[in-house]
Protein backbone atom coordinates (compact mmCIF):
# COMPACT_ATOMS: atom_id res chain seq x y z
CA UNK A 1 0.00 0.00 0.00
CA UNK A 2 1.47 3.25 -1.04
CA UNK A 3 1.27 6.79 0.92
CA UNK A 4 -1.36 7.94 -1.38
CA UNK A 5 -3.42 5.20 -1.14
CA UNK A 6 -3.37 5.18 2.61
CA UNK A 7 -4.12 8.95 2.96
CA UNK A 8 -7.17 8.29 0.60
CA UNK A 9 -8.09 5.34 2.58
CA UNK A 10 -7.83 7.90 5.90
CA UNK A 11 -9.52 10.47 3.99
CA UNK A 12 -12.76 8.41 2.68
CA UNK A 13 -12.97 7.02 6.31
CA UNK A 14 -13.18 10.45 8.17
CA UNK A 15 -15.84 11.28 5.44
CA UNK A 16 -17.60 8.19 6.28
CA UNK A 17 -18.04 9.18 9.83
CA UNK A 18 -18.80 12.63 8.64
CA UNK A 19 -21.89 11.16 6.24
CA UNK A 20 -22.83 8.87 9.51
CA UNK A 21 -22.73 11.57 12.18
CA UNK A 22 -24.88 14.35 9.85
CA UNK A 23 -27.12 12.05 8.65
CA UNK A 24 -27.67 10.60 12.22
CA UNK A 25 -28.09 14.46 13.17
CA UNK A 26 -30.97 14.62 10.70
CA UNK A 27 -33.02 12.53 12.60
CA UNK A 28 -37.08 13.89 13.55
CA UNK A 29 -35.84 15.25 16.65
CA UNK A 30 -32.97 17.75 15.49
CA UNK A 31 -33.11 21.49 16.38
CA UNK A 32 -35.41 23.83 14.25
CA UNK A 33 -35.12 27.22 13.01
CA UNK A 34 -37.28 28.41 16.19
CA UNK A 35 -35.37 26.64 18.51
CA UNK A 36 -32.25 27.98 17.20
CA UNK A 37 -33.30 31.36 17.43
CA UNK A 38 -34.67 31.25 20.98
CA UNK A 39 -31.23 29.54 21.92
CA UNK A 40 -29.59 32.88 20.34
CA UNK A 41 -32.41 35.01 22.00
CA UNK A 42 -31.13 33.72 25.42
CA UNK A 43 -27.59 33.78 24.82
CA UNK A 44 -28.16 37.86 23.78
CA UNK A 45 -30.22 38.40 26.90
CA UNK A 46 -27.32 37.00 28.75
CA UNK A 47 -24.69 38.71 27.52
CA UNK A 48 -26.53 42.08 27.16
CA UNK A 49 -28.05 42.00 30.59
CA UNK A 50 -25.47 40.33 32.93
CA UNK A 51 -22.08 39.82 31.09
CA UNK A 52 -21.69 43.19 29.66
CA UNK A 53 -22.01 44.95 32.74
CA UNK A 54 -19.60 42.27 34.24
CA UNK A 55 -17.14 43.32 32.08
CA UNK A 56 -17.69 46.86 32.82
CA UNK A 57 -17.69 46.93 36.34
CA UNK A 58 -14.61 45.00 36.13
CA UNK A 59 -12.86 47.29 33.90
CA UNK A 60 -13.70 50.30 35.90
CA UNK A 61 -12.74 48.79 39.57
CA UNK A 62 -9.75 47.33 40.88
CA UNK A 63 -9.69 43.59 41.11
CA UNK A 64 -11.16 41.23 43.58
CA UNK A 65 -7.77 39.12 44.14
CA UNK A 66 -4.67 40.61 43.17
CA UNK A 67 -2.13 38.02 41.74
CA UNK A 68 0.85 39.45 42.50
CA UNK A 69 4.51 38.46 41.01
CA UNK A 70 3.60 34.86 39.25
CA UNK A 71 7.30 33.69 40.11
CA UNK A 72 6.03 33.52 43.30
CA UNK A 73 2.94 31.90 42.12
CA UNK A 74 4.86 28.79 41.04
CA UNK A 75 3.89 26.21 43.13
CA UNK A 76 0.27 27.07 43.61
CA UNK A 77 0.23 26.59 39.61
CA UNK A 78 1.94 23.30 40.12
CA UNK A 79 -0.85 22.52 42.67
CA UNK A 80 -3.06 23.65 40.14
CA UNK A 81 -2.18 21.50 36.91
CA UNK A 82 -1.92 18.27 39.43
CA UNK A 83 -5.28 18.78 40.18
CA UNK A 84 -6.70 19.62 36.49
CA UNK A 85 -5.33 16.31 35.68
CA UNK A 86 -6.37 14.32 38.13
CA UNK A 87 -9.70 15.62 38.03
CA UNK A 88 -9.91 15.28 34.26
CA UNK A 89 -8.78 11.40 34.50
CA UNK A 90 -11.71 10.73 37.50
CA UNK A 91 -13.86 12.63 34.82
CA UNK A 92 -12.86 10.52 31.87
CA UNK A 93 -13.39 7.19 34.09
CA UNK A 94 -17.29 8.10 34.37
CA UNK A 95 -17.82 9.76 31.50
CA UNK A 96 -15.09 10.27 28.52
CA UNK A 97 -15.30 11.88 25.29
CA UNK A 98 -15.77 8.79 23.71
CA UNK A 99 -19.24 7.92 25.23
CA UNK A 100 -21.65 8.68 22.19
CA UNK A 101 -25.47 7.96 21.61
CA UNK A 102 -26.16 4.28 21.99
CA UNK A 103 -28.29 4.23 18.48
CA UNK A 104 -25.23 5.91 17.01
CA UNK A 105 -22.75 3.74 18.70
CA UNK A 106 -24.58 0.50 17.45
CA UNK A 107 -24.92 2.12 13.97
CA UNK A 108 -20.74 2.95 14.21
CA UNK A 109 -20.28 -0.63 15.72
CA UNK A 110 -22.52 -2.78 12.61
CA UNK A 111 -20.08 -1.36 9.93
CA UNK A 112 -17.24 -1.83 8.23
CA UNK A 113 -14.96 1.24 9.80
CA UNK A 114 -12.86 0.82 12.30
CA UNK A 115 -13.74 1.72 15.43
CA UNK A 116 -9.85 3.93 15.51
CA UNK A 117 -11.67 5.71 12.17
CA UNK A 118 -15.01 6.76 13.86
CA UNK A 119 -13.61 6.85 17.73
CA UNK A 120 -10.64 8.83 16.95
CA UNK A 121 -12.93 11.25 14.61
CA UNK A 122 -14.88 11.98 17.73
CA UNK A 123 -12.02 12.17 20.23
CA UNK A 124 -10.60 15.23 18.57
CA UNK A 125 -12.97 16.84 17.97
CA UNK A 126 -14.45 16.63 21.28
CA UNK A 127 -10.70 17.52 23.07
CA UNK A 128 -10.78 20.55 20.51
CA UNK A 129 -13.98 21.60 21.80
CA UNK A 130 -13.31 20.50 25.55
CA UNK A 131 -9.87 22.64 25.38
CA UNK A 132 -11.11 25.83 23.98
CA UNK A 133 -14.25 25.87 26.05
CA UNK A 134 -12.36 25.46 29.34
CA UNK A 135 -9.63 28.10 27.90
CA UNK A 136 -12.07 30.43 27.28
CA UNK A 137 -13.81 29.87 30.57
CA UNK A 138 -10.71 30.16 32.29
CA UNK A 139 -9.69 33.28 30.91
CA UNK A 140 -12.63 35.02 31.76
CA UNK A 141 -12.58 33.84 35.16
CA UNK A 142 -9.68 35.10 35.66
CA UNK A 143 -10.28 38.62 34.04
CA UNK A 144 -13.44 38.68 36.23
CA UNK A 145 -12.04 37.78 39.15
CA UNK A 146 -8.03 38.44 39.48
CA UNK A 147 -5.77 41.17 37.85
CA UNK A 148 -3.77 38.12 36.05
CA UNK A 149 -4.36 40.37 32.52
CA UNK A 150 -3.67 44.05 33.71
CA UNK A 151 0.20 43.54 33.30
CA UNK A 152 2.36 42.46 30.45
CA UNK A 153 4.43 40.86 33.03
CA UNK A 154 1.86 38.28 34.32
CA UNK A 155 -0.57 38.62 31.08
CA UNK A 156 1.58 36.43 29.08
CA UNK A 157 3.08 33.87 31.02
CA UNK A 158 -0.58 33.62 32.64
CA UNK A 159 -2.50 32.88 29.40
CA UNK A 160 0.19 30.52 28.28
CA UNK A 161 0.03 28.41 32.01
CA UNK A 162 -3.94 28.48 31.22
CA UNK A 163 -3.16 27.45 27.45
CA UNK A 164 -0.99 24.30 28.74
CA UNK A 165 -3.27 23.17 31.81
CA UNK A 166 -6.46 23.51 29.13
CA UNK A 167 -4.43 20.95 26.70
CA UNK A 168 -3.16 18.52 30.13
CA UNK A 169 -6.82 18.63 30.82
CA UNK A 170 -8.17 17.57 27.52
CA UNK A 171 -5.83 14.86 26.92
CA UNK A 172 -6.21 13.58 30.53
CA UNK A 173 -9.82 13.38 30.12
CA UNK A 174 -9.04 10.74 27.02
CA UNK A 175 -6.20 9.11 28.85
CA UNK A 176 -8.69 8.69 32.36
CA UNK A 177 -11.01 6.70 29.81
CA UNK A 178 -8.43 4.26 27.21
CA UNK A 179 -6.48 3.25 29.53
CA UNK A 180 -6.50 0.80 32.58
CA UNK A 181 -7.16 2.03 36.47
CA UNK A 182 -3.29 0.88 36.63
CA UNK A 183 -2.13 3.48 33.67
CA UNK A 184 -4.29 6.14 35.41
CA UNK A 185 -2.27 5.44 38.83
CA UNK A 186 0.86 5.95 36.64
CA UNK A 187 -0.51 8.98 35.07
CA UNK A 188 -1.25 10.08 38.77
CA UNK A 189 1.78 10.06 40.61
CA UNK A 190 4.08 10.74 37.94
CA UNK A 191 2.34 13.92 37.39
CA UNK A 192 2.54 14.29 41.01
CA UNK A 193 6.49 13.77 40.94
CA UNK A 194 6.51 16.47 37.73
CA UNK A 195 4.93 18.77 39.79
CA UNK A 196 7.21 18.61 42.64
CA UNK A 197 10.18 18.68 40.58
CA UNK A 198 9.31 22.00 38.59
CA UNK A 199 8.70 23.17 41.59
CA UNK A 200 12.02 22.75 43.01
CA UNK A 201 13.81 23.59 39.96
CA UNK A 202 11.49 27.29 39.36
CA UNK A 203 13.13 28.04 43.00
CA UNK A 204 17.12 27.71 41.93
CA UNK A 205 16.52 30.25 39.05
CA UNK A 206 17.56 34.03 39.63
CA UNK A 207 14.70 35.38 40.93
CA UNK A 208 12.07 32.52 39.93
CA UNK A 209 11.15 34.36 36.90
CA UNK A 210 10.83 31.27 34.34
CA UNK A 211 8.85 29.30 36.67
CA UNK A 212 5.52 30.33 34.70
CA UNK A 213 6.85 29.87 31.84
CA UNK A 214 8.53 26.28 32.66
CA UNK A 215 5.46 24.94 33.78
CA UNK A 216 4.08 25.85 30.54
CA UNK A 217 6.76 24.14 28.37
CA UNK A 218 6.37 20.99 30.65
CA UNK A 219 2.56 21.18 30.16
CA UNK A 220 2.89 21.11 26.04
CA UNK A 221 5.67 18.50 26.18
CA UNK A 222 3.51 16.59 28.67
CA UNK A 223 0.58 17.08 25.79
CA UNK A 224 3.04 15.73 23.05
CA UNK A 225 3.53 12.61 24.38
CA UNK A 226 0.53 11.88 26.38
CA UNK A 227 -1.68 12.82 23.51
CA UNK A 228 0.04 10.46 21.02
CA UNK A 229 -0.63 7.72 23.51
CA UNK A 230 -3.84 8.23 23.91
CA UNK A 231 -4.78 8.05 20.65
CA UNK A 232 -3.09 4.99 19.89
CA UNK A 233 -4.89 3.15 22.69
CA UNK A 234 -7.87 4.09 21.01
CA UNK A 235 -7.63 1.13 18.95
CA UNK A 236 -7.70 -1.31 22.05
CA UNK A 237 -11.17 0.47 23.73
CA UNK A 238 -13.62 -2.64 24.43
CA UNK A 239 -16.47 -1.54 22.38
CA UNK A 240 -19.05 -3.80 24.69
CA UNK A 241 -17.44 -2.09 27.51
CA UNK A 242 -17.73 1.35 25.55
CA UNK A 243 -21.73 0.45 24.98
CA UNK A 244 -22.76 0.00 28.44
CA UNK A 245 -21.41 2.97 29.32
CA UNK A 246 -23.08 5.08 26.85
CA UNK A 247 -25.89 3.64 27.41
CA UNK A 248 -25.40 4.70 31.26
CA UNK A 249 -24.84 8.07 30.22
CA UNK A 250 -28.05 8.49 28.21
CA UNK A 251 -29.99 7.18 30.91
CA UNK A 252 -28.25 10.15 33.46
CA UNK A 253 -28.54 12.42 30.70
CA UNK A 254 -32.49 11.70 30.73
CA UNK A 255 -32.60 11.60 34.27
CA UNK A 256 -30.95 15.26 34.51
CA UNK A 257 -33.24 16.78 31.61
CA UNK A 258 -36.01 15.72 33.83
CA UNK A 259 -35.19 16.97 36.82
CA UNK A 260 -34.07 14.30 38.98
CA UNK A 261 -30.65 14.83 38.90
CA UNK A 262 -29.99 12.67 42.45
CA UNK A 263 -31.34 9.96 40.25
CA UNK A 264 -28.77 10.28 37.25
CA UNK A 265 -25.50 10.21 40.28
CA UNK A 266 -27.07 7.28 41.33
CA UNK A 267 -26.09 5.54 38.34
CA UNK A 268 -22.52 6.35 39.24
CA UNK A 269 -22.76 5.13 42.62
CA UNK A 270 -20.15 2.13 43.10
CA UNK A 271 -21.04 -1.44 44.02
CA UNK A 272 -20.42 -2.65 47.66
CA UNK A 273 -17.70 -5.73 47.28
CA UNK A 274 -16.49 -7.67 50.35
CA UNK A 275 -17.06 -7.63 54.12
CA UNK A 276 -20.77 -8.95 54.51
CA UNK A 277 -20.04 -11.10 57.19
CA UNK A 278 -17.92 -8.63 59.12
CA UNK A 279 -21.45 -6.65 60.09
CA UNK A 280 -22.64 -9.96 62.13
CA UNK A 281 -20.47 -10.86 65.77
CA UNK A 282 -19.26 -13.91 66.22
CA UNK A 283 -22.15 -14.74 68.50
CA UNK A 284 -25.15 -13.98 66.15
CA UNK A 285 -25.66 -10.39 66.87
CA UNK A 286 -24.88 -6.75 64.93
CA UNK A 287 -21.91 -4.84 65.68
CA UNK A 288 -22.59 -1.21 66.90
CA UNK A 289 -23.75 1.48 65.35
CA UNK A 290 -20.02 3.12 64.69
CA UNK A 291 -18.87 -0.11 63.46
CA UNK A 292 -21.51 -0.62 61.01
CA UNK A 293 -21.32 2.38 59.15
CA UNK A 294 -16.99 1.98 59.37
CA UNK A 295 -18.04 -1.77 58.20
CA UNK A 296 -20.25 -0.04 54.85
CA UNK A 297 -17.61 2.95 54.06
CA UNK A 298 -15.31 0.17 53.36
CA UNK A 299 -16.85 -2.22 51.32
CA UNK A 300 -16.53 0.73 48.89
CA UNK A 301 -12.72 1.44 49.33
CA UNK A 302 -12.40 4.47 46.42
CA UNK A 303 -15.11 6.35 47.37
CA UNK A 304 -14.26 6.15 50.88
CA UNK A 305 -10.77 7.42 50.21
CA UNK A 306 -12.04 10.05 48.31
CA UNK A 307 -14.59 10.86 51.41
CA UNK A 308 -11.37 11.04 53.72
CA UNK A 309 -9.01 13.01 51.60
CA UNK A 310 -11.85 15.89 51.10
CA UNK A 311 -12.74 15.97 54.95
CA UNK A 312 -9.47 16.53 55.11
CA UNK A 313 -8.76 18.74 52.91
CA UNK A 314 -11.90 20.39 53.20
CA UNK A 315 -11.32 20.50 57.14
CA UNK A 316 -7.68 22.71 56.84
CA UNK A 317 -9.15 25.01 54.16
CA UNK A 318 -12.22 25.55 56.48
CA UNK A 319 -9.97 26.32 59.39
CA UNK A 320 -7.99 28.75 57.27
CA UNK A 321 -10.68 30.77 55.94
CA UNK A 322 -12.88 30.83 59.76
CA UNK A 323 -9.43 32.32 61.18
CA UNK A 324 -9.12 34.91 58.60
CA UNK A 325 -5.84 35.15 57.19
CA UNK A 326 -3.80 37.73 57.63
CA UNK A 327 -4.08 39.27 53.97
CA UNK A 328 -6.95 38.42 51.42
CA UNK A 329 -10.33 37.55 51.71
CA UNK A 330 -11.02 35.09 54.29
CA UNK A 331 -14.37 34.28 53.00
CA UNK A 332 -13.42 32.17 49.44
CA UNK A 333 -11.60 30.22 51.36
CA UNK A 334 -14.40 29.63 54.11
CA UNK A 335 -16.68 28.51 51.65
CA UNK A 336 -14.27 25.90 49.61
CA UNK A 337 -13.79 24.35 52.89
CA UNK A 338 -17.45 24.36 53.79
CA UNK A 339 -17.92 22.85 50.41
CA UNK A 340 -15.28 20.03 50.48
CA UNK A 341 -16.62 19.05 53.67
CA UNK A 342 -20.02 18.38 52.60
CA UNK A 343 -19.11 16.47 49.59
CA UNK A 344 -17.23 14.02 51.77
CA UNK A 345 -19.69 14.43 54.22
CA UNK A 346 -22.01 12.35 51.74
CA UNK A 347 -19.40 10.24 50.28
CA UNK A 348 -18.35 9.19 53.63
CA UNK A 349 -21.45 6.34 54.12
CA UNK A 350 -24.46 5.34 52.27
CA UNK A 351 -26.25 5.55 55.63
CA UNK A 352 -27.82 8.58 54.61
CA UNK A 353 -30.13 7.04 51.78
CA UNK A 354 -31.18 4.35 54.30
CA UNK A 355 -32.54 7.33 56.63
CA UNK A 356 -34.13 8.76 53.81
CA UNK A 357 -35.56 5.07 52.87
CA UNK A 358 -36.45 4.21 56.43
CA UNK A 359 -38.06 7.78 56.82
CA UNK A 360 -40.25 7.12 53.75
CA UNK A 361 -41.16 3.85 53.89
CA UNK A 362 -43.26 4.23 57.42
CA UNK A 363 -46.28 2.16 56.38
CA UNK A 364 -43.60 -0.55 55.35
CA UNK A 365 -41.95 -0.16 58.76
CA UNK A 366 -43.89 0.63 60.87
CA UNK A 367 -44.98 4.19 62.66
CA UNK A 368 -43.37 3.05 66.23
CA UNK A 369 -39.85 2.82 65.80
CA UNK A 370 -37.10 4.22 67.56
CA UNK A 371 -33.68 4.37 67.23
CA UNK A 372 -33.60 5.32 63.44
CA UNK A 373 -31.43 8.32 63.87
CA UNK A 374 -28.27 6.98 66.30
CA UNK A 375 -28.35 4.17 64.06
CA UNK A 376 -28.20 6.07 60.76
CA UNK A 377 -26.24 9.22 61.34
CA UNK A 378 -23.65 7.90 64.37
CA UNK A 379 -21.27 6.75 61.33
CA UNK A 380 -21.39 10.08 59.17
CA UNK A 381 -21.32 12.89 62.40
CA UNK A 382 -18.41 10.92 64.24
CA UNK A 383 -16.38 10.40 60.44
CA UNK A 384 -17.08 14.10 59.36
CA UNK A 385 -16.09 15.49 62.79
CA UNK A 386 -13.15 13.84 63.41
CA UNK A 387 -11.99 14.37 59.76
CA UNK A 388 -12.31 18.37 59.85
CA UNK A 389 -11.20 18.11 63.50
CA UNK A 390 -7.91 16.55 62.30
CA UNK A 391 -7.58 18.36 59.31
CA UNK A 392 -8.05 21.70 61.05
CA UNK A 393 -5.70 20.63 63.66
CA UNK A 394 -2.80 20.43 61.07
CA UNK A 395 -3.86 23.93 59.72
CA UNK A 396 -3.85 25.13 63.36
CA UNK A 397 -0.30 23.95 64.02
CA UNK A 398 1.32 25.04 60.49
CA UNK A 399 -0.32 28.61 61.39
CA UNK A 400 0.58 28.62 65.32
CA UNK A 401 1.25 32.06 65.28
CA UNK A 402 -1.64 33.35 62.76
CA UNK A 403 -4.22 31.36 65.02
CA UNK A 404 -2.79 32.78 68.26
CA UNK A 405 -5.15 34.99 70.37
CA UNK A 406 -8.01 33.89 68.79
CA UNK A 407 -8.53 29.59 68.54
CA UNK A 408 -11.24 29.94 70.76
CA UNK A 409 -13.38 32.04 67.99
CA UNK A 410 -12.03 29.86 64.98
CA UNK A 411 -13.09 26.66 66.85
CA UNK A 412 -16.63 27.93 67.13
CA UNK A 413 -16.79 28.93 63.89
CA UNK A 414 -15.31 25.56 62.75
CA UNK A 415 -18.17 23.84 64.84
CA UNK A 416 -21.18 26.19 63.92
CA UNK A 417 -20.23 25.37 59.88
CA UNK A 418 -19.48 21.99 60.21
CA UNK A 419 -23.05 21.62 61.96
CA UNK A 420 -24.66 23.65 59.18
CA UNK A 421 -23.30 21.29 56.59
CA UNK A 422 -24.53 18.22 58.34
CA UNK A 423 -27.79 20.42 58.09
CA UNK A 424 -27.58 21.04 54.50
CA UNK A 425 -26.52 17.29 53.68
CA UNK A 426 -29.36 16.10 55.37
CA UNK A 427 -31.94 18.41 52.86
CA UNK A 428 -29.82 17.26 50.16
CA UNK A 429 -30.71 13.67 51.29
CA UNK A 430 -34.29 14.07 52.17
CA UNK A 431 -35.23 14.84 48.65
CA UNK A 432 -37.54 12.69 46.74
CA UNK A 433 -38.34 13.52 43.30
CA UNK A 434 -39.03 16.88 41.76
CA UNK A 435 -42.16 18.98 42.80
CA UNK A 436 -44.63 19.71 40.25
CA UNK A 437 -45.01 23.25 41.50
CA UNK A 438 -41.23 24.36 40.41
CA UNK A 439 -42.18 23.81 36.56
CA UNK A 440 -45.02 26.70 37.02
CA UNK A 441 -43.43 29.60 34.73
CA UNK A 442 -42.66 33.01 36.91
CA UNK A 443 -42.55 35.65 34.38
CA UNK A 444 -40.49 38.24 34.29
CA UNK A 445 -39.50 40.90 32.30
CA UNK A 446 -35.94 39.08 31.75
CA UNK A 447 -37.94 35.93 30.61
CA UNK A 448 -39.54 32.79 32.62
CA UNK A 449 -37.14 32.20 35.79
CA UNK A 450 -38.59 28.97 36.38
CA UNK A 451 -35.23 27.31 35.42
CA UNK A 452 -33.95 28.96 38.60
CA UNK A 453 -36.08 27.62 41.00
CA UNK A 454 -35.44 23.93 39.52
CA UNK A 455 -31.62 24.60 39.63
CA UNK A 456 -32.16 25.98 43.33
CA UNK A 457 -33.53 22.49 43.73
CA UNK A 458 -31.05 20.27 41.70
CA UNK A 459 -28.00 21.87 44.27
CA UNK A 460 -30.08 22.78 47.31
CA UNK A 461 -27.44 21.66 49.65
CA UNK A 462 -24.48 23.67 47.98
CA UNK A 463 -26.98 26.85 48.05
CA UNK A 464 -27.72 26.43 51.60
CA UNK A 465 -23.97 26.04 52.27
CA UNK A 466 -22.88 28.51 50.02
CA UNK A 467 -25.63 31.40 51.73
CA UNK A 468 -24.93 30.33 55.11
CA UNK A 469 -21.78 30.91 55.20
CA UNK A 470 -21.63 34.22 53.29
CA UNK A 471 -24.41 35.17 55.89
CA UNK A 472 -21.83 33.82 58.57
CA UNK A 473 -19.28 36.04 57.22
CA UNK A 474 -21.13 39.13 57.20
CA UNK A 475 -22.08 38.59 61.07
CA UNK A 476 -19.22 40.66 63.04
CA UNK A 477 -19.51 38.93 66.16
CA UNK A 478 -18.51 35.19 66.22
CA UNK A 479 -21.30 34.06 68.73
CA UNK A 480 -24.09 35.30 66.04
CA UNK A 481 -22.37 33.49 63.09
CA UNK A 482 -22.53 30.51 65.37
CA UNK A 483 -26.16 30.81 66.26
CA UNK A 484 -27.31 31.97 62.93
CA UNK A 485 -25.41 28.89 61.62
CA UNK A 486 -27.39 26.64 64.00
CA UNK A 487 -30.61 28.70 62.62
CA UNK A 488 -29.97 27.55 59.47
CA UNK A 489 -29.43 24.04 60.11
CA UNK A 490 -32.52 23.76 61.55
CA UNK A 491 -34.51 25.27 59.06
CA UNK A 492 -32.34 22.71 56.47
CA UNK A 493 -33.46 19.42 59.00
CA UNK A 494 -36.97 20.77 59.32
CA UNK A 495 -37.17 20.86 55.60
CA UNK A 496 -35.81 17.42 55.15
CA UNK A 497 -38.13 15.92 57.25
CA UNK A 498 -40.66 17.64 55.48
CA UNK A 499 -39.74 16.14 52.56
CA UNK A 500 -39.99 12.62 53.97
CA UNK A 501 -43.69 13.39 55.59
CA UNK A 502 -42.47 13.62 58.90
CA UNK A 503 -43.30 17.27 59.93
CA UNK A 504 -46.54 16.78 61.78
CA UNK A 505 -47.33 16.63 65.26
CA UNK A 506 -45.51 13.99 67.83
CA UNK A 507 -42.35 14.00 65.45
CA UNK A 508 -39.74 14.46 67.96
CA UNK A 509 -41.40 11.98 69.89
CA UNK A 510 -41.63 9.24 67.55
CA UNK A 511 -37.89 9.70 66.13
CA UNK A 512 -36.84 8.99 69.70
CA UNK A 513 -39.28 6.10 71.14
CA UNK A 514 -37.20 3.36 71.83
Amino acid sequence: MTTDTLAQTVSDARTRVHAVRQRYARRGDRATVRGRAYTAYLVALFAVFYLVPVVHARSTSPAFVSVGPLAEATPLICALAVTVCWAAQLAGRFWGPLVLQPFLLHVFMTTDISPTDYLGTIARRRLTYTGTAVLLSACAAAYLATDLFDRPGTALPGLAVVAGLSAVGAVAWLWGQVRTVRDNAVLACAAGAVALAVTAVSGTGPGGEAGPWLVAVVAAATVAGLGRAAFRSIRTVELPRLARESARASQAQAYAWTGTLHHALDLYRPEPRGLTSALIRPDGRLRGHLAQGAVRALRTRGRASAAVTLLLIGGAVLTHGAAGPDSGPAWPWWVAGAIGVYLGSGWVSETWRGLRDELTLVPLLGEWWGGVLARTLAWPVVAVTAGVSLGGGVAVMARWSSHSGRLGTTVLLVAATLVLVLGARFLREMKLHLPLELLLPIVTPLGDLSGLRVVAWQFDGIVAVVTGVALMNAVPSALGAASLALTVAACCVWTGLRRTGWAHRELFRRLSRA
